[in-house]
Order: C-alpha cells, then structure tokens, then sequence
C-alpha cells in the first residue's frame, strides 16, 4: 500500500523518496491547495470521500495510511 500512496503523492507533487515518517508539509513541503489535490486523488482512486475535518488530521504517510486502515480501503 506504501507504494500505491508514494505513486499518487509522485503524481501529484513529482517528489519521491516517500517513508512512512514523511511530513506532507515540512518534508514535501505541500500547500494547502497541494494536499487537497493529493485528498481529491485518493477520493478518485479509492472511490470514496474524505471529510475536510479528517484531513486536519493527516500529517504523515503513516496517517494516510492508517485512515485507509481504519476505513477498509485497500489498494484491490
């Protein structure tokens, strides 16, 4: 799952090197209009809708992956 999410940030932003640890803001240095786009694309990917107020929460790769967890979506 860790390559899918590094796929789609790529696609986003064009930076690789993605770890569980990175911060979407101090390490990839995303905007707030970059991690919207980034949302809108897991929304398409994966079929569904992230609230803006679950999206507060995710600074990390970690965090992407963990609300992906919790929610029962899969990269399939």
């Amino acid at each position: 799952m860790l390559e899918l999410v590094s796929n789609i940030i790529y696609s986003i932003t064009g930076k690789k090197d993605i770890t569980l640890d990175t911060d979407l803001v101090k390490d990839l240095e995303l905007t707030s209009f970059d991690i919207m786009n980034l949302i809108c694309a897991f929304e398409e990917r994966f079929d569904t809708t992230i609230p803006t107020r679950d999206v507060w929460n995710i600074h990390y790769v970690s965090d992407i992956l963990e609300y992906m967890r919790k929610r029962g979506i899969t990269d399939s």
